[in-house]
């Protein structure tokens, strides 16, 4: 079903070889890919066994063979690559968040939409099979009327002063660091789940090392590469290590999310819990098949990803039987598998499943709001940065 796509991948650091490899399962065919340099394309490819390593972007969209293009690479980037690949009539699943501000996600919602493009942001989380499963208890009204979800997404791979990456820097990933990063991950899931749209929101937010030590050559996302004093050098450092926000919903439901990667111990932990009239839900990624449900007048249930338990119409994203745990790299599958169904049914974006372009400018216009708050110390709502 997927085989008659040919899909060509931007990127080759950490998340690159990521969407490769789910692609890859899904059956797409992923003809080949481009990295910082030839030479680091031509690895990746000779790894997946890929056709093509290509020399440039140029040469991905003059490529008339690909249909979509898979964006895995710097925040920076994101903007002018999506609007090249759309504008070459290609379809475009790029990281998060989608672009730097929102004059630059507006404008690449207007292009998908004029050009009848699929365009898509990879917020995979929401492909866990048991938050599909909590997004159809609340739609179904299982849990009541939702008025308060609290939650946090943590990280230590910063912690020390010494540790480094693109990301730290504003002029690379943006004035907002952790809450573009993982923040949103956590904001997208939540809206996808709840159907909450967000009014006003209260940041408060913190560089816990305004000055880090940078290595004077390349290291890679997540690397435990130890270097001398000599390798390195200083550099300031304007985004945020961690801080908390408070949202007020329409309708008047609350929130409240914790966001740091700068805690000890934690290598990658998202959490949630919704508070409804009726019942409440809980899920945390470090255990990511056990769907947590919270009752007032009888005891409390688990319940275990299993698909035969599932919502019939979600029970297709979980692919194992029960018992046998689904994670991270099969978020990304099923998320692509969203996203590639919405191509061959020409799905509307209004109706579509799979992460938007118009959620990702939505989150970047929340990041804005979230930046404004921090700065002025002040509820900011988000008709103030609209």
């Amino acid at each position: 079903m997927y085989s008659q796509f040919n899909v060509a991948v931007a990127g080759t650091g950490f998340i690159g070889p990521v969407h490769i490899e789910a692609l890859q399962r899904l059956g797409v065919n992923v003809k080949g890919v481009l990295g910082r340099s030839l030479e680091k394309g031509e690895r990746v490819k000779a790894i997946h066994g890929l056709e093509k390593a290509y020399a440039s972007f140029d040469e991905v969209l003059a490529d008339s063979t690909i249909d979509a293009v898979h964006l895995a690479v710097p925040n920076v980037l994101h903007y002018e690559m999506s609007k090249q690949a759309l504008l070459a009539g290609k379809h475009v699943m790029c990281e998060k968040p989608l672009a730097m501000n929102t004059q630059e996600t507006a404008e690449l919602v207007e292009i998908a939409r004029e050009r009848g493009l699929t365009a898509g942001v990879c917020y995979n989380i929401r492909y866990y099979p048991l938050n599909l499963e909590a997004y159809q208890r609340v739609q179904r009204g299982d849990i009541g009327q939702v008025f308060a979800v609290t939650g946090s997404y943590v990280q230590d791979w910063l912690l020390y002063d010494t540790d480094y990456n693109w990301r730290v820097l504003a002029e690379q990933g943006g004035a907002l660091r952790a809450v573009a990063d993982i923040g949103t991950h956590w904001m997208d899931l939540i809206f996808s789940i709840t159907g909450f749209e967000v009014e006003a929101v209260f940041a408060d937010l913190a560089t816990v090392y305004p000055v880090r030590k940078r290595p004077k050559g390349e290291v890679a996302t997540y690397s435990d590469k130890q270097l001398s004093p000599d390798e390195m050098e200083e550099v300031e450092i304007n985004t945020e290590d961690c801080g908390s926000i408070l949202f007020r919903f329409k309708g008047g439901g609350k929130g409240q999310l914790w966001v740091s990667q700068v805690t000890a111990g934690r290598k990658n932990r998202l959490c949630y819990e919704i508070s409804g009239a009726k019942k409440a839900l809980a899920w945390d990624s470090e255990n990511p098949n056990v769907l947590w449900m919270g009752h007032r007048g009888q005891a409390n249930q688990v319940m275990t990803k299993d698909p035969s338990l599932l919502d019939p119409t979600i029970r297709h994203f979980a692919n194992y039987p029960g018992g046998h745990n689904e994670g991270f790299p099969d978020t990304f599958k099923q998320c692509f598998r969203s996203f590639y169904d919405a191509i061959s049914a020409g799905t509307a974006t209004a109706s579509a499943l799979y992460p938007t372009f118009e959620q990702g400018h939505k989150e970047v216009l929340l990041c804005e709001a979230i930046l404004k708050s921090h700065q002025e110390e002040r509820w900011v709502k988000i008709t103030d940065v609209e």
